[in-house]
């Protein structure tokens, strides 16, 4: 749509995925070999006419992964502005058109379809699922990081640390005035390591995920093996994320 733009929100230090975000920032985590920020970027694209991603944490890394992609690259400094002041941020950008926001994080294979269409544009709308025995964000659902955002609420946002929620989402929600659309498909939040994991092992079919040159003479079980690493003659990896040589990471809860 040509007055729609899309946001992907990749700022946030990914402190519960730590240690793997010593070394990638979350948004470039891949899931089955691909990051997690071009997921999302591909999700987007199909209903939009422009994108944006914002970046803190390790923003170098994903200024080099956008570069000559034609995406407009917000890079918050000294410190991270959060889900609404990203957009604060990219108030000129924006330009007054209503807007599609993706958390970097979020992985879900909703091709977003039935939360673009139909929407009145007057309203927030947002992507949920059944909270079941998880948290529960509005009513009986959770958030699942995808939303629609009017351009003139969006025109409003400061660009200061704040986030969606407290600047939006509660007030409309008390109102009645906040639209929520179930998602089809799986739909995680890739914060931690078994969460992570768990989205690896769904986008490959339940099988270990092993990354570009890699060398695994060893063994895995609900594993994923970043590129270029290697897996020892004797080796067991159980729910585990081997990212480099040095650096290998077990869920603290099995992945199922």
């Amino acid at each position: 749509m040509r007055d729609l733009v899309g946001i992907v929100l990749a700022a946030g230090k990914g402190e519960r995925l730590h240690p793997l975000t010593e070394v990638r920032p979350k948004a470039l985590c891949p899931i089955n070999n691909i990051p997690l920020l071009d997921l999302a970027v591909a999700r987007v694209r199909r209903h939009v006419a422009e994108i944006a991603v914002n970046t803190h944490h390790l923003a170098d890394q994903v200024q080099a992964h956008l570069d000559g992609t034609g995406i407009m690259v917000s890079v918050e400094a000294p410190e991270a502005l959060g889900t609404a002041g990203a957009l604060g941020a990219l108030r000129h950008w924006i330009a007054g058109r209503d807007v599609l926001i993706h958390n970097a994080d979020a992985w879900l294979t909703d091709p977003l379809d039935q939360l673009v269409r139909g929407w009145d544009r007057r309203q927030p709308r947002l992507l949920v699922a059944p909270a079941g025995d998880g948290r529960a964000d509005f009513g009986d659902r959770r958030f699942v990081g995808v939303s629609l955002l009017p351009g003139t609420m969006a025109a409003s946002l400061p660009a200061c640390p704040s986030g969606l929620y407290e600047a939006v989402w509660r007030d409309a929600w008390e109102r009645g005035r906040l639209e929520l659309i179930d998602v089809t498909g799986p739909a995680i939040d890739c914060g931690t390591i078994a969460d992570y994991l768990r989205a690896n092992l769904i986008a490959n079919g339940g099988a270990s995920v092993i990354g570009a040159g890699c060398v695994v003479n060893g063994e895995l079980r609900r594993s994923v093996v970043w590129d270029g690493c290697t897996v020892e003659p004797g080796e067991c990896l159980v729910d585990t994320v081997r990212a480099t040589a040095s650096l290998t990471v077990r869920a603290i809860t099995q992945v199922t």
